[in-house]
């Protein structure tokens, strides 16, 4: 294997740069853009790839080239970097600030002509030790008041392990968001789904059957996520039941319990019942205290009206 001096030396002696096309550059709607080179990475395919995919054993040098369009009648300068990918706590795709340092470009800065297209070089050295599974990262472009970041997918070659689990699922105190958490504990980027269920006293509420969520879990990562309850019970009490799925992990469940009163009719009903009370005992009170009042019998017992002796 070539030093890496040498490697990436080859690497900028690689750039090239072509002329669009009149009908080219009336597509790209007049703003610069980045993506992958068509056919290459680990899975070749034609133009439009999403995003960059390579695969390799520990220790390998992996290759692949990024583009760049200038469609403007203007030359363009853009900033170039390797970046480290995580989620955000809601499952945002983000790039870490500093550089990632399996990536390496030909050029960190790249003066592109009008109406031209730029192949940027660049490598991926998967270090000797690097554990089996999925290196999420990123390219990132930025120039012109933009940036723009194109995925890297990374496999190191060997053992995968998928799996999910659902946790610290909780119903709000309004009772109209569940929340919960996904943890991704494997070695591969996840693409989860999740179903929602609600079993109560009076039957199940809620019925939302496993549906994919917007959310691409990468490994190691755990994010916070929200599932509304637009039409919750008046009363009841219930069970709350998550179950997350996704491909190749095995299930994972999670349970919650929630109780459903409606407050304000309860404690209108209970000043209704204190109120009619206090009355009752006012009125009582009154009768035998009021000199002015009725006079009331007091009450005799059965022998002083039979008129039995003792």
């Amino acid at each position: 294997m070539p030093p890496r001096p040498i490697r990436l030396a080859v690497l900028a002696a690689a750039l090239a740069l072509t002329a669009l096309s009149a009908s080219a550059a009336h597509a790209a709607d007049g703003e610069w853009t980045a993506a992958p080179a068509s056919g290459g990475g680990s899975r070749p395919s034609g133009d439009g790839r999403p995003y960059f995919y390579l695969e390799g054993a520990p220790g390998s040098v992996l290759e692949d080239r990024l583009s760049l369009t200038n469609p403007t009648a203007r030359p363009l300068t853009l900033r170039l970097r390797g970046a480290a990918a995580y989620n955000t706590a809601t499952g945002a795709f983000a790039v870490r600030p500093g550089a990632d340092p399996w990536l390496a470009l030909a050029s960190a800065e790249v003066r592109i002509p009008p109406r031209t297209r730029a192949d940027v070089p660049f490598a991926v050295t998967v270090p000797a030790g690097a554990a089996p599974g999925d290196h999420p990262a990123a390219l990132v472009a930025s120039g012109g008041g933009r940036e723009v970041g194109v995925r890297v997918q990374v496999r190191v070659a060997g053992p995968v392990l998928p799996a999910l689990t659902v946790e610290d699922v909780r119903v709000d105190k309004d009772r109209s968001l569940i929340r919960y958490a996904l943890v991704n504990r494997g070695n591969t980027t996840l693409s989860p789904s999740l179903a929602v269920y609600a079993d109560g006293l009076f039957g199940q509420p809620l019925r939302r059957p496993a549906r994919p969520l917007p959310v691409e879990l990468l490994p190691g990562q755990r994010v916070e996520l929200t599932e509304p309850w637009r039409s919750p019970p008046a009363l009841d009490r219930v069970e709350v039941r998550l179950t997350a799925t996704a491909a190749g992990a095995a299930r994972s469940e999670a349970t919650a319990s929630a109780v459903f009163v409606p407050w304000g009719p309860v404690a209108g009903a209970g000043c209704v019942a204190a109120g009619a009370g206090a009355a009752l005992w006012i009125g009582r009170r009154r009768r035998r205290t009021d000199p002015d009042g009725p006079e009331v019998a007091e009450p005799v017992s059965e022998w002083e009206m039979t008129g039995a002796a003792s």
